[in-house]
């Protein structure tokens, strides 16, 4: 008889935001009068840009032809994409990253999954507390993360890095040195950023104990302060320890059309093998790459016109991050985050869980958040907020909820 994956069986409950979505949905078709607003899902709002529209049509126009055509592409993105990418995201800021240490795909999230792929599953894997749940479940699935304690909420395999109020939300070099570290800069859940004396550490840290930086900037288009850098590799010695997650999702409003890219530099080895050349082999077994018309949507994200428009985006998002954080604060609520990334991370008053939070303020104020305990056991006692919405509907839920504590 077949046996199956008894990993899948460890996983507690429902990934994290099904959770989130199936309560909203119970409540909803109880009251149906409600008029619930969404600080909870991270999905952005505003349309594709017009240098994107424009790019995908005539894209689409192509292939109507017999030869603009485009049938299978290679695995690893186009070159124009690859390139594209390579000088405006990373020789405009100094970094030398080659188009061959470029690999383009479906998103972030599914990346920062797979990456595990070409990891030996005895690996010891170091996560931030709170994390992003595929962090986590993805190194569950795999094996890696042991057994689940319900009682803790965690994993008894995985190393926490906590990230609370004490240390700025910013990890520190655990006592257990792991294998595998999981980096998020702009955090989600918590909008912390890691600053370049930071993120030295860590990328020290990591040469020296033969560790590997997992690092995933899909946040990064809303730094605005200077001594935060864009990328891990602006590191001096990152090229020999870090992988790099990077996505047009919420830079360019791609979340329905699925495109990001992964970096593994050359210098990278582990046990005599270079990292590219595995992760080469992996995404062109189980990877047929993103659609043509999807890539060349991407490219024209790095024209002049195309960096113009998703900027004036960006800085729509940012305007919600402040009024949700000026907002609340005024209301006397505690909120961290929302400067250097779309999320506020907003302390429950009075000691409240983070899922009763929740429930209280989508019945008193018809507002949608997302629990900080789905994030990890330092999640507690928190609720993450989401800037992506549109500004009068978020200008809206901040004056319910703060009305709940005038």
């Amino acid at each position: 008889m077949v046996k199956v994956n008894e990993n899948f069986l460890k996983l507690p409950g429902s990934y994290l935001f099904s959770e989130v979505a199936r309560r909203i949905g119970a409540y909803t078709a109880a009251h149906p009068e409600a008029d619930i607003i969404k600080l909870s899902i991270g999905d952005v709002t505003l349309p594709l840009v017009p240098a994107v529209i424009q790019a995908m049509h005539a894209a689409v126009d192509e292939m109507g032809t017999a030869g603009g055509f485009h049938g299978y592409g290679p695995e690893q993105g186009y070159e124009f994409l690859r390139e594209a990418i390579a000088q405006g995201d990373y020789a405009a800021r100094g970094v030398d990253i080659r188009p061959g240490e470029i690999f383009v795909s479906d998103g972030a999230k599914s990346d920062c999954g797979n990456i595990g792929d070409i990891f030996g599953v005895n690996n010891v894997v170091a996560v931030c507390d709170p994390v992003y749940p595929v962090y986590v479940d993805t190194n569950a699935m795999a094996g890696r993360a042991g057994e689940y304690q319900e009682e803790l909420g965690r994993w008894n395999r995985l190393v926490y890095m906590p990230c609370v109020e004490k240390n700025g939300f910013s990890p520190e070099p655990p006592e257990e040195t792991p294998d595998i570290i999981y980096l998020c800069s702009p955090n989600n859940p918590t909008g912390a950023v890691l600053t370049k004396d930071q993120l030295k550490v860590w990328v020290d840290y990591a040469n020296a104990s033969g560790a590997v930086i997992l690092y995933d900037s899909a946040y990064e288009a809303f730094i605005t302060s200077e001594d935060v850098p864009h990328t891990i590799f602006e590191i001096e010695g990152a090229r020999t320890c870090a992988i790099e997650f990077r996505s047009f999702s919420k830079t360019a409003g791609f979340t329905g059309n699925r495109c990001a890219y992964t970096v593994v530099p050359m210098e990278l080895e582990r046990g005599g093998v270079k990292l590219n050349s595995l992760w080469n082999r992996r995404q062109c077994t189980k990877f047929n790459g993103v659609p043509y018309v999807v890539q060349r949507g991407a490219a024209a994200v790095y024209t002049p016109e195309g960096r113009a428009q998703i900027m004036e985006n960006i800085d729509y998002y940012r305007r919600n991050a402040q009024v949700i954080r000026e907002g609340l604060a005024a209301a006397g609520l505690t909120c961290f985050g929302g400067v250097d990334a779309p999320y506020i991370w907003l302390r429950t008053p009075d000691g409240v869980g983070s899922w009763d939070f929740f429930d209280q303020v989508l019945d008193r104020a018809n507002v949608a958040t997302t629990p900080g305990a789905g994030f990890g056991p330092s999640g507690e006692g928190y609720v993450r907020l989401t800037a992506f919405g549109e500004a009068e509907a978020t200008r809206t839920a901040v004056e319910r909820v703060a009305g709940m504590f005038r």
